[in-house]
C-alpha cells in the first residue's frame, strides 16, 4: 500500500483468537467519531489446528519446529477472514488503513517477562496487501507490566459514562474486569477462569464445544469442598495488577482437584460457580460503588452464568454491551483494531495503573504491506 493510499484509507480491521482456541474473530470498522463495526465474522479452527494449539500450551518436543508452520496456517486463516470481510462489506483492500492482529496466545508468562502468540504478521500483510500491527503485549511487558489486560483502555474510551460507576466484564476463556468509576480512573485485571475450564469439561463429557445457555451446568449442584479447592489457587489471593492465561488454570490443575466419585454435571456446576465468584469477588473487592456491570465475550451468552452472577451482585444493573453499541461477540476484536490505530497514530495503548507498567507506552509492531 502506497503512502497516498494509506493516507486515504478509512477502515480498520481487527483479528482476535481467544483463549478458548475456537477460531478467528474478525471485524471491519470505522473509528470516527467513535468505533463502529461495519462487518463481522467468525471462522472456526480446523480440529487439527485446535489440537496442535492445545498441545503447545504445555512444554513438549520440537515446539519451535511445530510453532512455525502452525503460525503460517493461522496467518492463512486470518487472511481468509480478511478477504471474507472485504467481500461482505463490498470494499477493496486499498481502503483499509491497517489490520490489528493479536495472534493466538500459546504462552502468557508475565512473571518471566514474555507472552508468545502464534502468528505470522509478515505473511498476513503479504496475503492481504494491508499493513499489519501485532505484538501488542511486548512493549508493556518490557516496561515491567503484565502485558494485559489490554482491552481496559478500549473499554474506557468506548464505554465510560460520565457520572456513572460502571464495570465491564469480559467473559472469554479468561474473565477480566474493567472498572470505570465516575471520577475518571480506570482499574482493570483478569479475575480468573471464564469459560476456559467449562468448555474443557463439556468437551470431555458431552462432546460439545460449550454449554449452550448454561443448561448443562444448571442440572448439577455446586460441590462446596471442590469449590474451596479451586479457590485455593494462589492466583485468587494476588492483588492487581495481574493477568492470567491457560498456564495458570491448566487441564492438569483441573484434574488434580476432581474426586473420582464426582458426577460430571456437579463438577460443571462447580466450575461455573468458580467463574461467577471470581467476577463477583473482583467487583466487590476492587470496584467500590459499582452501579452497573456490562457483560461481553462468549460467557455473556450463558444464561445460567448471568443468573448466578446477578444473585451474587444484588442491586447492580446488569446488561450486555450490545446495549452500549458493541455486540458482546466483537468487543475484544474491535479493541484490536483500536489498538492498531493507536499504534499508527503514535498514541499510547496501555494503562499503567491496569498493567503495572512503568508508564504509558505505544503498543504494537508494524509490518508494512
Amino acid at each position: 500500500m502506497s503512502d497516498i493510499q494509506a493516507s486515504k484509507a478509512r477502515y480498520f480491521i481487527g483479528l482476535m483468537s481467544g483463549t478458548s482456541l475456537d477460531g478467528v474473530n474478525a471485524v471491519l470498522a470505522e473509528m470516527v467519531p467513535r468505533p463502529l463495526i461495519l462487518a463481522s465474522l467468525w471462522l472456526a479452527y480446523p480440529e487439527d489446528i485446535k489440537a496442535e494449539l492445545l498441545e503447545l500450551q504445555e512444554s513438549g518436543r520440537h515446539e519451535l519446529a511445530r510453532l512455525g508452520p502452525l503460525s503460517n496456517r493461522i496467518a492463512g486463516l486470518y487472511a481468509d477472514a480478511v478477504h471474507a470481510l472485504l467481500a461482505q462489506a463490498g470494499i477493496q483492500a486499498r481502503v483499509v488503513r491497517v489490520i490489528g492482529s493479536h495472534g493466538q496466545a500459546v504462552r502468557h508468562q508475565p512473571s518471566q517477562g514474555y507472552s508468545l502468540q502464534a502468528n505470522n504478521p509478515a505473511l498476513l500483510a503479504e496475503l492481504t496487501g494491508i499493513p499489519v500491527v501485532t505484538d501488542f503485549r511486548s512493549r508493556d511487558l518490557a516496561a515491567g507490566g503484565q502485558g494485559g489486560p489490554l482491552a481496559s483502555a478500549f473499554h474506557a474510551a468506548v464505554f465510560r459514562q460520565p457520572g456513572v460507576h460502571r464495570a465491564v466484564a469480559n467473559i472469554g476463556g479468561i474473565a477480566s474486569l474493567t472498572y470505570l468509576p465516575a471520577d475518571g480512573r480506570v482499574i482493570g485485571f483478569d479475575c480468573g477462569p471464564g469459560t476456559l475450564l467449562l468448555d474443557t469439561w463439556v468437551k470431555r463429557h458431552w462432546g460439545c464445544d460449550y454449554d449452550p445457555g448454561g443448561s448443562l451446568s444448571a442440572q448439577g449442584r455446586v460441590l462446596d469442598r471442590l469449590l474451596q479447592g479451586f479457590q485455593s489457587h494462589p492466583y485468587f489471593a494476588r492483588t492487581p495488577p495481574k493477568s492470567a492465561g491457560r498456564q495458570d488454570f491448566s487441564i492438569e490443575w483441573l484434574d488434580s482437584h476432581i474426586p473420582a466419585t464426582a458426577q460430571p454435571e456437579d463438577v460443571l456446576a462447580t466450575l461455573l460457580e468458580l467463574s461467577v465468584r471470581a467476577i463477583a469477588n473482583g467487583v466487590r473487592g476492587y470496584c467500590p460503588g459499582t452501579r452497573e456491570i456490562w457483560l461481553c465475550g462468549g460467557g455473556a451468552h450463558n444464561e445460567e452464568l448471568r443468573r448466578r452472577l446477578s444473585a451474587h451482585l444484588p442491586g447492580l444493573r446488569m446488561g450486555v454491551t450490545d446495549e452500549l453499541g458493541v455486540h458482546v461477540d466483537w468487543v475484544e476484536t474491535l479493541a484490536c483494531a483500536w489498538l492498531a490505530r493507536q499504534c499508527l497514530a503514535g498514541h499510547t495503548g496501555n494503562l499503567p495503573q491496569v498493567t503495572g507498567a512503568r508508564g504509558a507506552r505505544v503498543l504494537g509492531a508494524l509490518y508494512p504491506a
